[in-house]
This record gives C-alpha cells, structure tokens and sequence, in this order.
C-alpha cells in the first residue's frame, strides 16, 4: 500500500509504502499524486519512507516504477529513501547517477532527519 503522507506540503511529497506494493497502488495513488504535483511545482523533492511492514514490490509495480522514474528522472531535486531493505538502499544509491538531483538514503529511525534534509533545511553543526 501507498500513502501520501500528510507532512507533505507544495513541492515536497512524503510517500509512506507498507505491505507489497502493486501495479494498483502505482496507478491510483503514487503516479496520479506526483503527476499533479508535477503540474503545478515542476521540480519536486520526494521522500520515500518503508516503513517495518514493507515486504517490497510486484512485478508489475517494479515495471511501473522504473519507467516513472526514467521518465522523471530529470524531475526530482532531492529524493530521500528511509528504511526499507539494504538492497533497497544500496539500489537507489547505484542509481543516483541517473537523476539530476540529490540522492540520499537514511535508516528508517532517521526520518525527521530525511524530512529536514529533502525540505532542504539547513543542518546544524555537530
């Protein structure tokens, strides 16, 4: 299942994924959301969180996210990936050189601190 979150706000979309997600949840919920989102911001930034309950992707959905993101590849300034699988992480980190903007994974306890950092919020000094 995918849900937009509700600390999403104008160009910043939060999408919390659970369970397996399918070619369903891509065309009624994730693709139909960014594509308004899409249409009335241009650019945008994106945080995806899994959550404990994710178990991953149908076939279907994996087709549907690859050609989305293919498509829009040039259409993120920052996408945050938090939680999930390590081969989630480590996918989405190889794929990095395929967009235009920012990247960045967090573990899934870091997830104010994705929020701040895909908002593009200045980080205080440790």
């Amino acid at each position: 299942m995918i849900e937009i979150m509700t600390k999403s706000a104008g160009p910043v979309v939060g999408v919390r994924a659970t369970g397996k997600l399918t070619d369903k949840d891509y065309r009624e919920v994730l693709i139909p959301a960014l594509e308004s989102r899409f249409e009335k911001h241009g650019r945008l930034k994106l945080l995806l969180y899994m959550d404990a309950g994710f178990e991953g992707w149908d076939l279907d959905a994996m087709w549907d996210d690859a050609v989305f993101g293919l498509r829009h590849r040039a259409d993120f300034d920052r996408l945050a990936v938090v939680g999930g699988p390590e081969w989630v992480r480590v996918a989405a980190r190889l794929s990095a050189f395929l967009m235009k903007g920012e990247v960045r994974t967090f573990d899934a306890d870091a997830l104010d601190e994705a929020w701040g950092w895909v908002r593009g919020e200045a980080q205080q000094a440790a």
